[in-house]
């Protein structure tokens, strides 16, 4: 409903909810549209705006209606949220196609007019022109095509030629009677280049060393699986030597492969790519995996089957999994979109009479089986994974046949990426919020 408001300005839509005993009114209705829209989004990432005003730009050829709006931040990633006939394609289409042609030609030809880019300079890429951009589009014509049922991505070819030629002309204007906003988008883009090119340095640099990043060269402390078919492999990163360890000694060897990871992962979300390519922390992930990060990303070169995530049960092993989890996101997004990326969840207590021994995932299970036992029952909490053996870590954690892993999904794409932003980005102010929001919510700071 949010959505809808935002795509057309004006429009006033009230939600009632009668269900409590004092019912909740909101009223959603945005003058600004777009603009707005554009504002929403950037707030909601927790992010410092590049320039004040937001870019608008609006055009029509016949039946055909394109409205853009664009505001730089200060972010390492792109938002780019499009619609055709008010629904969302989620899949981009050729209205975004068109988008990203046009402000790639035009940021260029801006910064050669305006000698920001030296005549010996090389072009910026799209990728550099886009980063920490924040844009909407929204195109309205009256045979809309889909490239398939679910109305994901658009397909009409002449939406294509039509957005890429307003964007040109009219951003093109924008920029000649807004130069400050104009320098500060290009003096960002060149600093996205130069990082790209670093990257570059940097990646190249890995390669060199016997190929690491083509997976002929596998990381030292990864003991891989004899099994070479993806489908059929598990990769374990797991939190510390000595759960890794055990998970080694543990694991089924045929199918299952084991990475210990080294200290605390590099925060990416504060970070550029070239800083994750020379990160010793991360350096190793990308080998395993085998796909490359970021542009270079190549799901048909995934080693393993499923990526399991698997740490403590507590505040350290939460925030390795969320640091872990960033860097998915943000370098690595079709490996959660394919359903490759897992979490393990290893037991927290430990429920011991006599000989027998049962294990215990969560508060209300540990209740249950104690209330199934006479007396001289012993209950234990686990530490970490490394308090526990090879047998333990593979009868609870490990074994398919009776372990519990969770599949990490993403049901809506922009609400992880204001998540991410907020609470592993720079700002302190928007994840401080966050915690006093949520803190009542929280029954058990361990889990």
């Amino acid at each position: 409903m949010r959505e809808q408001a935002f795509l057309n300005a004006g429009v006033c839509i009230e939600l009632v909810d009668e269900r409590p005993d004092e019912p909740v009114s909101e009223t959603l209705c945005y003058e600004g549209g777009i603009r707005s829209f554009v504002e929403y989004l950037n707030n909601n990432k927790a992010c410092n705006p590049v320039h004040d005003d937001v870019i608008y730009i609006s055009g029509q050829q016949g039946d055909m209606t394109a409205e853009v709006a664009i505001q730089y931040n200060d972010t390492l990633s792109e938002t780019i949220v499009t619609f055709a006939n008010n629904m969302s394609t989620i899949e981009g289409g050729t209205h975004e196609t068109g988008f990203k042609t046009a402000l790639t030609k035009v940021m260029n030809d801006y910064g050669r007019k305006v000698k920001l880019l030296k005549d010996n300079d090389k072009n910026l890429m799209g990728e550099d022109v886009r980063e920490g951009i924040c844009v909407v589009i929204s195109v309205k014509l009256p045979d809309a095509q889909f490239e398939s049922q679910t109305k994901a991505k658009l397909g009409n070819s002449e939406v294509r030629t039509f957005v890429d030629s307003i964007v040109s002309r009219k951003l093109e204007e924008y920029l000649e009677e807004n130069p400050s906003v104009g320098k500060a988008i290009m003096e960002k883009s060149i600093v996205a280049a130069r990082a790209r090119e670093e990257a570059r340095r940097a990646r190249e640099a890995v390669r060199n060393r016997k190929g690491v990043l083509e997976g002929f060269s596998l990381p030292g402390k990864l003991a891989d699986c004899h099994e070479r078919s993806a489908e059929l492999t598990e990769l374990f990163l797991v939190e510390g030597d000595s759960a890794g360890g055990s998970a080694k000694d543990g694991r089924d060897s045929r199918y299952q492969a084991i990475l210990p990871l080294r200290g605390k992962v590099l925060n990416v979300e504060k970070s550029r790519v070239d800083k994750v390519y020379s990160n010793q922390s991360i350096l190793p992930i990308i080998q395993a995996v085998g796909c490359g990060i970021g542009t270079d990303f190549d799901v048909s070169k995934l080693r393993y089957g499923k990526i399991i995530i698997m740490a403590d049960a507590d505040v350290d092993g939460s925030h390795i999994r969320i640091l872990l989890l960033t860097l998915f996101f943000r370098y690595m997004r079709p490996l959660i979109e394919n359903g490759h990326v897992y979490s393990a969840l290893p037991p927290l207590y430990r429920i011991t009479k006599g000989k027998t021994e049962k294990y215990a995932y969560n508060d209300e299970e540990k209740e249950e089986i104690v209330s199934q036992m006479d007396g001289n029952f012993r209950v234990e909490r686990f530490k970490g994974l490394g308090e526990m053996d090879k047998e333990e870590l593979w009868e609870t954690t490990m074994d398919p046949e009776k372990r519990t892993i969770l599949r990490v999904t993403i049901e809506d794409a922009r609400k992880c990426d204001e998540i991410f932003s907020t609470l592993m980005g720079d700002k302190v102010e928007p994840r401080r919020d966050f915690i006093e929001k949520n803190a009542k919510y929280v029954t058990n700071l361990d889990v």
